[in-house]
């Protein structure tokens, strides 16, 4: 049995270790602390905590490291609402700035109701499942399958699917993230400046009566975008192609005389609305 002298001897001994290394960890943590600034987490709070990346950033963390870094301006996060982009930029003493908001865009206006199909898909609900096994079974191989990956993907509920089986984004839910993006196993999701109305919803690389047949919204390649705005759209492959660095030279009358309504000029909309194609105006 141990005696009291030997267990207070115990306890001396692993208080005076205790005290020692306590003392060590104090020491080595002062010595290599590293401060933060403390509005890093203030302006995190302030945040919207998608994590969504449109911003350019990781996460929104990065992101208010940033912005206290004052290498990029509130502005920078297009999901904020103007509330909290006030909030922030008074919490560092700068000007909010300004940031064109980015949104995804579909490149294919043929619905179930303009482009037919070549095959029926009986399988996985899923657009990359159907591509694997038959191309989609769409007679345009270019063309948006509409089993809603790229829905499913978003993780902002920023993308419905129309009566016509297209997406539709929703441009104030959208964050530009880039979940659909990555989810359309045929590369018809793009992130696009909203302040960019000009827009190509066709990839088929078709010519004339063959392009339409496969999709009554297809681009025939006739080059009237073109020739409307010269520098602006060119004819690559027998499609119209839009250069953006040119975009400020463009107006509605780029896709004002298109047959098909295969270009667009997208003005007030909140979004291309696939369904109202055939009407030839967006509103």
């Amino acid at each position: 049995r141990m005696t009291a002298q030997a267990i207070l001897g115990s306890v001396a001994i692993l208080g005076g270790v205790g005290l020692t290394f306590g003392t060590l960890i104090a020491l080595a943590n002062r010595k290599l602390r590293v401060w933060e600034d403390p509005r890093i987490e203030s302006v995190t709070d302030i945040l919207p905590g998608a994590n969504c990346g449109a911003c350019g950033f990781a996460g929104c963390r990065a992101f208010a490291e940033a912005a206290v870094e004052g290498t990029v301006a509130p502005a920078g996060c297009t999901v904020m609402g103007e509330g909290e982009l006030e909030d922030v930029a008074a919490l560092l003493g700068v000007d909010a700035g300004e940031a064109v908001k980015r949104v995804a865009r579909l490149l294919c206006a043929g619905g179930s109701d303009v482009a037919p199909k070549k095959a029926i898909y009986d399988g996985l609900e899923s657009c990359a499942a159907a591509v694997a096994v038959s191309g989609g079974g769409k007679a345009c191989p270019w063309g948006c399958i509409g089993l809603a990956d790229c829905a499913v993907s978003c993780d902002f509920d920023a993308i419905r699917m129309t009566a016509s089986d297209l997406p539709e984004v929703d441009i104030d839910l959208c964050t530009a993230c880039g979940d659909c993006v990555d989810a359309c196993p045929l590369d018809l999701f793009v992130l696009m400046p909203l302040d960019h109305k000009l827009i190509v919803q066709c990839k088929n690389l078709l010519d004339g009566e063959a392009a339409t047949d496969l999709c009554a919204v297809a681009c025939n390649a006739c080059g009237r975008c073109a020739a409307d705005a010269p520098g602006v759209v060119e004819m690559m492959q027998g499609l119209a192609v839009v250069d953006y660095e040119a975009i400020d030279r463009a107006g509605p009358e780029a896709a004002a005389r298109c047959p098909t309504g295969a270009i667009r000029w997208v003005e007030g909309a909140q979004d291309l609305r696939p369904e109202l194609v055939l009407s030839g105006s967006v509103t």
